[in-house]
């Protein structure tokens, strides 16, 4: 409550508040006055007020709802058919026809109902599972933390290590020794790939390595005498490789991680030589950089627009 102080020979405004609506008539009331001071108190609404603004209210509220039941009524009454401008007239539905649910009234649909609609419309998922009997060819992707060696994929892709080195990395606790591993994944018959892995474990960092190997395989182009089609050069890093073509019974005669890439490829007669660094990984992803700048007689042949025994002309 707000109190207002007046001196005692200030006289009490007697001015009515007649400016305030009706809700908000004010009555005066009684001044308490004491020794020093004298204390005014803010007048109160009167009860009279208060009981027409609540009676106001519930006269309100009738009305609401007595144009609520009114609306009901309107609502119960038949509605015309919906007939448009032109006089046309929709046709009445056939005869056993069921209106479908409401989707939200739907049963709800299964896992397996799921997947084979959504291979329906975008064809087998990543995983290599199939639910509408599709051929698939993609590898199924694990876990390698979680797979043993007897549960790596069963394909014609054969593994062969190139190399396998310890690594530390330093923290503010120590260091931290782990495993890093170089794989190279061919199946002998033009696809070949070289992956990279790390664990704390060698199994682990070889099981790696593998699959990385088999999300980056490559094809590469070979001719009747599995040879290359022509030389190619190719740098990766501070490494550079080069490859030329052999005639049949002449090996592959390279070193290092050049060879063990090219016997994975299926390759038998061909030269490699690395020519900078010596690093077996820079050099096993230069000749597979190598391999890609190939192209057969055939591709050059339809790019040309010439038949292919004009190419030896």
């Amino acid at each position: 409550m707000a109190i207002a102080t007046i001196s005692p020979t200030t006289p009490v405004p007697t001015a009515s508040f007649t400016s305030l609506p009706v809700g908000f008539r004010l009555r005066p009331q009684s001044l308490f006055l004491s020794a020093s001071r004298r204390f005014l108190l803010l007048p109160v609404p009167k009860a009279s007020s208060w009981d027409e603004s609540a009676a106001e209210e519930e006269g309100e509220a009738e009305e609401s709802s007595a144009t609520a039941d009114g609306d009901e009524e309107e609502d119960e009454k038949p509605r015309p058919e919906p007939v448009s401008s032109s006089g046309f007239q929709f046709a009445a539905p056939p005869e056993g026809y069921v209106e479908p649910a409401a989707f939200d009234e739907l049963p709800p649909e299964s896992p397996e109902d799921v997947a084979a609609a959504y291979e329906s419309l975008y064809g087998p998922a990543f995983s290599g599972e199939t639910v509408l009997g599709n051929n698939v060819f993609e590898v199924k992707v694990v876990d390698p933390v979680d797979m043993d060696r007897e549960q790596r994929p069963n394909d014609d892709f054969s593994e062969r290590v190139v190399q396998v080195n310890r690594v530390t990395k330093v923290v503010k606790g120590g260091r931290q020794l782990s495993y890093r591993a170089i794989v190279v994944v061919g199946d002998m018959k033009g696809h070949v790939g070289v992956g990279v892995g790390k664990a704390k474990e060698v199994t682990e960092a070889i099981t790696k390595a593998a699959m990385n190997g088999r999300r980056n395989l490559v094809t590469v182009p070979l001719t009747k005498y599995c040879t290359f089609p022509h030389r190619a050069d190719a740098d990766y890093g501070a490494a550079r490789v080069m490859l030329r073509p052999a005639c049949p019974g002449s090996g592959v005669i390279a070193g290092g991680a050049v060879r063990v890439v090219l016997e994975m490829a299926g390759v038998e007669n061909a030269l490699g030589k690395q020519l900078r660094s010596k690093n077996p990984l820079n050099n096993a992803r230069a000749t597979i950089k190598a391999t890609q700048m190939m192209r057969q007689f055939k591709d050059v042949s339809e790019e040309r627009g010439i038949p292919m025994e004009e190419l030896w002309k």
